[in-house]
């Protein structure tokens, strides 16, 4: 429970210091690179050669393709029956499969069930978030987005910045390392960065938190949050049951696919100007709910 407090108090500290001139406007692209270069590939490598090998790591590895899908075609369901336009099917398209899996993710895990199920969350968000946002809503973004007719999706491109990312790289790296045990030095230094990204990143967060609401757009933010929220580790809750699955990689996977919509999915529609208004409402009140909702799946889990 400290380190659940510990996590409000950083995004509260954000929330405020936005209102602090002698913090400049790209303070959080600041704090975020540093967290996508430095900080969350040193906890990959830190985390990653406590991972077992096994057939459950097909879980959260499947987990969220299969969510992917599912959540792409109950939205085109809905955006049919409920009338919704094109620019609100394919923002929902782009940010409700996608969870804030690493950013929020990693600190929820490790606040609410320890550091020890980290190895799973990683798998989950680089072999399915991250590679999801650099395919689908890139994909989906170029051809739908205001600039559709100048974009051009280059699988090369893609292909690259999966190889590139540095999270990735560290995820590969991790894994071919895994039977090595690193030097006392290295080890430090991996833990003293490692520990940078939980405040690092709620500050970020915090500090670019901004709500939106408006009446049109009420259908498919109530709609979008329900699904994200609530829906999704329903289906994964449930499909593990139906299988007769258990154990952490599960529990890893229905907390995972808990998470609000991720912020970088939702600055790749609101860039694409895919209804900019929703997408920031979706992403503002989804992780304002989440901090009700995330504890209670994590109670519930427990209880499993």
């Amino acid at each position: 429970m400290d380190n659940f407090i510990l996590i409000l108090i950083y995004l509260s500290l954000g929330f405020a210091m936005r209102r602090v001139p002698k913090f400049p406007a790209d303070t959080p692209v600041v704090l975020n690179t540093f967290v996508m270069y430095v900080a969350l590939p040193a906890l990959v490598l830190q985390k990653i050669p406590s991972l077992h090998f096994s057939w459950d790591l097909l879980i959260p590895a499947l987990v969220p393709w299969i969510l992917l899908l599912l959540v792409s075609a109950l939205i085109l369901a809905l955006g049919r029956l409920l009338h919704w336009s094109r620019d609100i099917i394919v923002a929902l398209l782009i940010v409700l499969p996608l969870g804030n899996t690493s950013f929020l993710g990693f600190p929820m895990i490790e606040a609410l069930f320890g550091g020890d199920w980290l190895p799973y969350a990683m798998i989950y968000d680089q072999i399915g978030s991250f590679v999801a946002l650099a395919t689908w809503s890139t994909i989906l973004a170029a051809l739908y987005g205001v600039n559709a007719v100048q974009s051009k999706v280059s699988a090369a491109a893609m292909a690259m910045r999966i190889l590139t990312f540095p999270p990735f790289l560290a995820l590969v790296v991790g894994l071919s390392l895994k039977a090595w045990t690193y030097p006392p030095l290295l080890q430090t230094t991996l833990d003293n960065l490692a520990a940078t990204l939980v405040p690092l990143i709620m500050f970020a967060v915090g500090f670019q938190l901004k709500f939106s609401l408006a009446g049109e757009r009420l259908s498919p933010l109530l709609s979008g949050l329900g699904i994200k929220l609530l829906l999704m580790p329903l289906l994964v809750l449930a499909g593990a049951m139906l299988l007769d699955l258990s154990g952490k990689a599960v529990q890893v996977s229905v907390f995972e696919a808990a998470m609000p919509p991720m912020i970088s999915a939702g600055a790749i529609a609101m860039m694409a100007g895919l209804a900019p208004r929703l997408v920031a409402a979706l992403v503002g009140f989804g992780l304002l709910l989440s901090f009700i909702t995330l504890p209670l799946w994590a109670w519930l889990l427990h209880q499993i």
